[in-house]
């Protein structure tokens, strides 16, 4: 019999299933979403523009992050190259066997616990997060000598960068000079940092179950890559609404963390 690539979610949540069904309301809810296109920033000119375009440029991330805690950015200094191969090593580390990813933690020398699937505290079927993942801590990307790790630390670094650049434009933005030029590349340590790979298998029972649930991002900063297939879905005014995909473009989400004291 051959192995399968998908976690036993069916069996895991059979008791779920059992007892509860996806109300109608809460069908409706997850169909009636508007597409929207999240606002575009080109970095060219924050890069190479003269002093207005520059300032104008910072204006437009700050609006953004106070108005929609999200922003795509475009001319962002990561390769199409980079991504393509990211995506790559992605897709055939997913296509592994399920009992094979419960144990790449040794192969590829990742700390314990990086690769989850669902929602192990999950009581009803809205709290199950129907996707896998590996969560893979930056300093763990260095430890590797697959193709998927000298990928992974290529990556990281490249968005590195960028997450540096635009915590310090935020803190400048938001009126905070008391820090040293350097100070995010010195406190946002390796350790605290994280790359994550995300995989959303389709649900054999209810379509309705797909993804993760509805969450804020608890870190600083999270730069996302979104496939042209889409999915990604955000809160605004009271609604939800699909944010209509990019290939060329990153999406940048403001996180919990990232506030004025």
């Amino acid at each position: 019999m051959e192995e399968s690539l998908d976690p036993p979610f069916v069996e895991t949540y059979k008791n779920l299933f059992d007892t509860n069904i996806l109300n109608e309301e809460h069908m409706n809810d997850l169909f009636m979403v508007e597409e929207c296109e999240l606002p575009l920033i080109n970095l060219h000119q924050l890069k190479y523009g003269d002093k207005f375009e520059r300032e104008e440029c910072k204006k437009k991330i700050a609006k953004a992050s106070r108005e929609w805690g999200f922003f795509q950015v475009v001319n962002h200094g990561v390769s199409p190259n980079i991504l393509g191969e990211m995506r790559t090593e992605q897709v055939k580390l997913f296509k592994k066997t399920f009992n094979e990813k419960m144990n790449i933690d040794k192969s590829l020398n990742f700390s314990e616990g990086s690769y989850r699937w669902g929602t192990p505290t999950a009581t009803c079927l809205r709290q199950i997060s129907w996707s896998e993942a590996f969560h893979v801590p930056l300093s763990d990307v260095s430890k590797g000598f697959s193709s998927l790790s000298s990928t992974m630390e290529e990556f990281a670094t490249t968005l590195s960068e960028l997450a540096q650049e635009l915590a310090r434009l935020l803190a400048e933005e938001l009126g905070d000079y008391n820090y040293k030029l350097d100070y995010f590349k010195e406190t946002c340590l390796a350790s605290t940092c994280y790359l994550r790979m995300n995989r959303y298998p389709a649900c054999p029972i209810s379509p309705q179950l797909f993804g993760l649930m509805p969450h804020t991002d608890s870190d600083f900063l999270t730069i996302l890559h979104q496939d042209e297939i889409g999915g990604l879905q955000l809160f605004r005014d009271g609604k939800w609404i699909s944010v209509k995909p990019n290939h060329e473009a990153l999406i940048i989400n403001i996180g919990d963390l990232f506030q004025r004291g």
